[in-house]
């Protein structure tokens, strides 16, 4: 029986002994980053910035994988199943948070099936509409979209998108609720509103400031505190009456649960050398938001985040009653 009891514990040594030579000697090969949402769009371009600059402080390639589908899901409940030793990566936005609510049969538990990173950054929104709407400002909007409640159609890029919370969210502060017409991505969902087939659309600016710039569209409102660099003659929602309707879709890195505390913290200490990349400052600078700080790039601030936005947006999606099963 000694013999045995010696044997295991020897067993268990040797394990611990590996587990901390893994993660000390992390990374020895290529990590992927699964965005859980189609090539091109908004949480897209931020994570391909952010995975090049950390890929030069690794050393390691840090290669972006597509897996969209059922709001964000499908691809955080992969990395949920991944194996836990650094390699697989989760950059997700605030869907994180919004799909313990919206998916009322979710096939993981958002806070206990994995582990944090840090926040990446996080990106205002902006209310538009097609470019011969005939409201020029928000409150004549308001007033617009009140008055034609069951006419005026409100665009977004699925249920659990960005856009889709920002459309409820607008709905909600306005007590007013909308025709919504959702679409398989924020491409097709931005190409019918250039084409005049939907009303107003609620998004990042990584994917609306070039369309505003261009005058291709009519913009009513950014959803941050105070205005823009990129954008300055854009009025915030607090100016146009709207307070409430503050909202900036943040992003997050995560990891599957029970990956090992150092390779967390290595991979925290990297997304803030990535964040503080002049490639990456002056690119996120271009699409109208900037890195998170050094204090918030860390596991304890990602935590933190994502367990307050649950708390805030479940009575935000239980009143408007728009669930994704």
């Amino acid at each position: 029986m000694k013999k045995l009891f010696a044997a295991l514990a020897a067993a268990a040594a040797i394990g611990m002994t590996a587990s901390y030579a893994q993660a000390q000697d992390y990374p020895t090969r290529n990590i992927t980053v699964v965005v859980p949402f189609a090539a091109g769009g908004p949480t897209d371009t931020v994570t391909r910035l952010v995975a090049e600059a950390m890929s030069k402080d690794l050393g390691q390639q840090v290669i972006v994988e597509n897996v969209g589908g059922a709001g964000g899901t499908l691809g955080a409940k992969q990395v949920a199943d991944a194996e836990n030793d650094g390699y697989t990566l989760l950059l997700h936005h605030i869907g994180m948070a919004t799909s313990d609510t919206l998916y009322r049969n979710l096939p993981y538990k958002t806070l206990e099936a994995f582990e944090y990173v840090g926040l990446v950054t996080e990106v205002p929104m902006t209310l538009l509409g097609r470019k011969d709407l005939e409201p020029n400002d928000l409150k004549g909007l308001i007033e617009y979209a009140k008055a034609n409640k069951d006419k005026i159609t409100v665009a977004n890029a699925g249920i659990g998108a960005a856009s889709h919370l920002c459309g409820m969210l607008f709905m909600s502060s306005i007590e007013t609720p909308l025709v919504t017409v959702p679409y398989k991505g924020t491409g097709p969902a931005m190409t019918d509103l250039l084409g005049g087939q939907v009303d107003i659309m609620c998004d990042q600016t990584t994917n609306t400031t070039k369309q505003i710039q261009g005058g291709t569209v009519k913009a009513y409102a950014v959803t941050s505190p105070a205005r823009l660099n990129v954008l300055p003659d854009l009025p915030t929602v607090a100016e146009s009456g709207l307070p409430n309707m503050q909202v900036a879709i943040w992003h997050g890195i995560y990891a599957p649960k029970g990956t090992d505390a150092k390779i967390t913290e290595r991979l925290s200490k990297s997304l803030q050398v990535a964040l503080k990349d002049p490639n990456v400052i002056a690119r996120f600078a271009e699409l109208g938001t900037v890195p998170s700080p050094e204090a918030d790039a860390t596991p304890a601030a990602l935590k933190a985040k994502l367990e307050s936005e649950i708390a805030r947006w479940k009575p935000v999606i239980d009143a408007a009653g728009q669930y994704a099963d």
